[in-house]
């Protein structure tokens, strides 16, 4: 049954309605202008006017139409959209977390600074480095720290010639933008017939202009780079640093270290592998980890244990630092999640993880190859891509269409049209928290579909889904003309 549309806000309006009181004001009034000027409103904000009931009844219909992993099977590739315990929520929100100011005096925020000090020697030791700093945001600002610790090491040592950082063509596109906004110049190095890095083709790169390499692995094919030490070789001996796209770490966990690997500096995302929900755009964190060689460029403050208590130490301890990222020390509620999920789970635990999403892919992958043929042969990590370009050729039915109709079968669609490297490409990650029961069940809506396409051709799919409020957006048009705010103009 299709959704109906809900009105904003705004259309629900209407003059004189209140949801709340406010007492009497029982202080003196002050002048806004002789306060912030010309920042000062000269016009009452233009706010709905509506009782409790119906704001309520607003942002709760609102909720429903979301669709979390908390409704169903979400197999995004590259995004590891897992069940996440709720366990790790509630330690997120107890009063001792959750209720701290960043500016409060250290000794009264001990808990926090060991929570964090310890959560950084354990992501150092499931990755084989030698530090972490918790600050950055999301996996795209760990990967700008990262990129500026390289620069700032090259720097140091006077070799400023090395400009170039190279980028695999199945890379997250987060890699070549973070590189280019950190002033590096982007080279792409193209994949073999396996969907690997071409070897030849790296070596044939190497030169002293070369800052570092950086390298998804497992990459977004699902494959792990069979030849990664060799890889990383490579790149030390031209002088050169390597870093470590952890994105898609939720598949190497417990069982293998990109330390061991050669890497120099990597990130990981803790909202997508070690437990906190990220749809909808947040909240995320992106630690960076380093070898010794780059622990000295650390951002500042740096948490440091001393004299029986822990201190947040600044440039005049770490004068090399490349100062700071952010205006505080991480998003604290997701550090908190990430540090229960790691002590609930211990190391056994950890390593289940890795191992049970490496199974519950390639079960999926056996399956689903009878569908559709898949990128690239042989056993995947956590996550594989699977061509539409034959459906389409036979049916005329993309991925997009696929996507479409698996919303309407109670299943988030997998990531589609990425990587750019393969025609009409899902990406499936299925993740280790799904049963085998629920992969059953997303095999059989895909054999309904690839069936639908072969007998009813694509008009049976250019309406769906039928069961959101809105079935096929314009997409070109609201990416590039987006209206974000309420045109009141409308009214």
């Amino acid at each position: 049954m299709k959704k109906t549309p809900m009105d904003t806000l705004f259309e629900t309006s209407r003059p004189g309605r209140s949801g709340f009181t406010l007492p009497d004001l029982d202080v003196p009034e002050v002048d806004c202008a002789g306060i912030l000027g010309t920042m000062c409103r000269e016009n009452s904000p233009r706010l709905p006017e509506m009782a409790e009931v119906d704001v309520v009844r607003h942002f709760t219909g609102l909720s429903k139409m979301n669709f979390s992993v908390d409704d169903g099977f979400y197999p995004l590739g590259s995004c590891t959209m897992k069940y996440n315990p709720k366990l790790n929520e509630m330690a997120a929100r107890m009063p001792g977390f959750s209720r701290i100011h960043p500016l409060q005096p250290e000794n009264t925020v001990q808990g926090a600074l060991e929570l964090m000090h310890s959560l950084g020697a354990m992501l150092a030791e499931i990755t084989g480095m030698d530090a972490v700093t918790l600050q950055p945001a999301a996996g795209a600002h760990g990967e700008q720290t990262g990129l500026m610790l390289i620069k700032a090491w090259h720097e140091s040592r006077g070799d400023m010639k090395r400009t170039k950082i190279i980028v695999p063509d199945s890379a997250h596109g987060t890699n070549p933008a973070s590189a280019s906004v950190t002033g590096f110049d982007v080279v792409e190095v193209p994949s073999d017939s396996e969907g690997m890095v071409d070897l030849e083709a790296l070596k044939g790169l190497m030169d002293d202009t070369v800052a570092g390499l950086m390298l998804t692995n497992p990459n977004t094919l699902g494959i792990f780079e069979r030849h990664i030490l060799e890889l990383t070789e490579t790149i030390h001996k031209a002088g050169g640093l390597v870093y470590y796209d952890g994105a898609n770490a939720n598949a190497i966990v417990g069982k293998v270290r990109p330390g061991d690997m050669g890497f120099d500096v990597l990130h990981l995302n803790l909202h997508k592998t070690f437990s906190t929900p990220h749809g909808g755009g947040g909240p995320g964190a992106g630690p960076v980890g380093v070898k010794a060689q780059l622990v000295p460029f650390l951002p500042v403050p740096v948490i440091a244990f001393k004299d029986g208590a822990y201190h947040l130490e600044g440039q005049n301890v770490h004068p090399k630092t490349i100062g700071r990222i952010r205006s505080f020390y991480g998003n604290f509620g997701v550090l908190v999640r990430a540090y229960t999920y790691i002590m609930s789970l211990g190391p056994d635990g950890v390593r289940d993880v890795a191992e049970m999403a490496v199974l519950n892919a390639n079960y999926l992958a056996k399956r689903l190859s009878a569908l559709y043929p898949m990128a690239h042969k042989g056993h995947c990590m956590h996550e594989f891509v699977l061509n539409g370009g034959p459906l389409k050729a036979e049916t005329k039915v993309t991925s997009l269409d696929v996507a479409k109709a698996l919303i309407d079968a109670g299943f988030h669609p997998p990531t589609v049209y990425f990587p750019l490297i393969v025609p009409e490409a899902l990406m499936v990650e299925p993740t280790e928290t799904e049963s085998r029961e629920t992969l059953d069940r997303f095999v059989e809506a895909m054999e309904t579909i690839v069936a639908k396409a072969r007998q009813e051709g694509p008009e049976a799919f250019h309406d769906l889904p039928l069961t959101t409020p809105v079935s096929r957006p314009d997409e070109t048009t609201a990416a590039r003309k987006p209206i974000l705010t309420w045109q009141f103009d409308q009214e």
